[in-house]
């Protein structure tokens, strides 16, 4: 009888792609793959590391998997991930039930690992992180029509804030002819959406060639029959160029979204974050982007409470967001990262504040969002069906304005059975706050 291997993959979508490669390997040498842990013989966590919540999940999720191998339901255990390359041997003794402890370097020799601890020992081993294997065949693990594509590995930006340099290296991207290659795949095995991630997307390229080629990627990407939606995600607002812009206003695949996390506006904040502009320049770049993609959807993300922030600065922030209206925003609080740079300053805000300050921006966000909502009443839009909602009697999925997990829904009524991926034309009757509802049009 074959032995069970669960995987839980924890964090960012970067890890999921990471997890995929892995369960690939683990299926191709005969082990059966099962989608709960405790079902299983060996438990793989692919942890996060990034920031404390994250740290906290990863915890509480390894101690749960602990309690079921005292029961004697699970045999072992392996944890990999970014919270263990972060803390290596501290995790080890942190986690004795844990059969094997390894690096992100490891992840690529995940049966040498599993033949380790199905031998009886507990395997301890960090393999340099700049060892993390960059391309390789995937098990996909989202819905059958979408898949991320990671174009790169590691962060050269330094953010004061970030601990992922540490934890993922340097930069480094996928040179161009593994990434078409691995989308080429994705595209024959029935992927029609494509998002395409990394650290810092916008810089791909740049290690291996001395510039951006995003958008000679993209380009390339658009021309692979079966492809339907292709995203972006991750961009840095000083590497947004005309070349980008015009790239994503007239390629038909390219949907007309962009992510820019910005992390605040009042420049003497983004200057102690090591991050680029103020308030006049990113609202210049928004408006600048809007004007070169016509009807374009933003997303950003934001810091409230870094080290320092005053209530004017906050107050400045929230004046930003109201005057920007972005299309689509997370704000999370400061997280005090042990072995970064933000950490050692002086001026460290109360959790509560941050926390308090955050929740003022995304009620601030909650209106803005319903406002753009009502506006679309009435239109008509391509919709993909990502399932059927027994509760609601209606089926959900996402316009080309909703990136994958982090973004709306849209929630319509039809005349016949939809597929599971399939793209249809609905129009939209109703709002909610984040979502829509709407109908198919046949």
């Amino acid at each position: 009888m074959p032995i069970k291997v669960g995987m839980v993959s924890l964090g960012c979508s970067k890890n999921l792609v990471d997890s995929e490669r892995m369960l690939y390997k683990l299926k191709s040498h005969g082990y059966k793959l099962v989608t709960e842990p405790g079902l299983a013989d060996i438990a793989v966590v692919n942890t996060c590391g990034f920031i404390k919540s994250a740290k906290e999940e990863a915890i509480e999720t390894i101690l749960e998997l602990a309690k079921l191998k005292a029961e004697g339901t699970l045999k072992k255990i392996v944890i990999t991930g970014c919270l263990t390359e972060r803390y290596k041997e501290e995790a080890a003794e942190l986690f004795p039930e844990a059969d094997a402890v390894i690096g992100i370097g490891n992840n690529k020799d995940i049966i040498d690992v599993l033949d380790h601890v199905l031998a009886g020992e507990r395997y301890i081993n960090f393999a340099p992180k700049l060892e993390a294997e960059l391309d390789g065949e995937r098990m996909i693990s989202t819905l059958p029509f979408f898949s991320y594509l990671k174009v790169a590995e590691g962060c050269s930006n330094c953010c004061t804030y970030c601990a992922i340099p540490q934890i993922r290296g340097k930069f480094r991207s996928v040179p161009m002819e593994k990434v078409l290659e691995e989308a080429r795949y994705l595209a024959d095995n029935g992927v029609t959406e494509l998002v395409v991630i990394a650290q810092d997307t916008s810089r791909y390229g740049e290690d291996l060639y001395g510039e951006s080629k995003l958008p000679e990627l993209l380009r390339e990407l658009c021309k692979i029959d079966g492809l339907r939606w292709i995203r972006t995600l991750y961009c840095y607002p000083e590497r947004i160029t005309d070349e980008l812009l015009e790239t994503i206003a007239s390629e038909e695949k390219l949907v007309k979204y962009l992510e820019i996390p910005i992390q605040h506006c009042n420049g003497n904040i983004l200057s102690r974050m090591n991050r680029w502009g103020d308030a006049e320049q990113l609202e210049a770049l928004f408006n600048h982007i809007r004007e070169k993609v016509p009807g374009v959807i933003l997303r950003t993300t934001l810091i409230t409470g870094f080290p320092g922030e005053t209530e004017e600065q906050f107050n400045e922030l929230a004046e930003f967001i109201q005057k920007v209206r972005f299309d689509r925003l997370g704000c999370f609080p400061y997280s005090r990262e042990e072995g970064t740079k933000s950490a050692e300053f002086p001026d460290q805000i109360d959790e509560d504040t941050a926390a308090h300050r955050a929740d003022i921006i995304m009620e601030q966000q909650m209106l803005i969002s319903a406002e753009k909502n009502e506006q679309l009443l009435g239109k008509e839009f391509t919709a993909v069906t990502e399932g059927f909602d027994r509760f609601g009697e209606c089926w959900f999925g996402r316009t080309p304005s909703d990136a994958p997990d982090i973004d709306g829904k849209v929630f319509f009524t039809s005349p016949r059975r939809l597929d599971i991926g399939e793209f249809v034309k609905i129009r939209i009757t109703d709002t909610l706050d984040y979502d829509l509802i709407g109908e198919v049009i046949e």
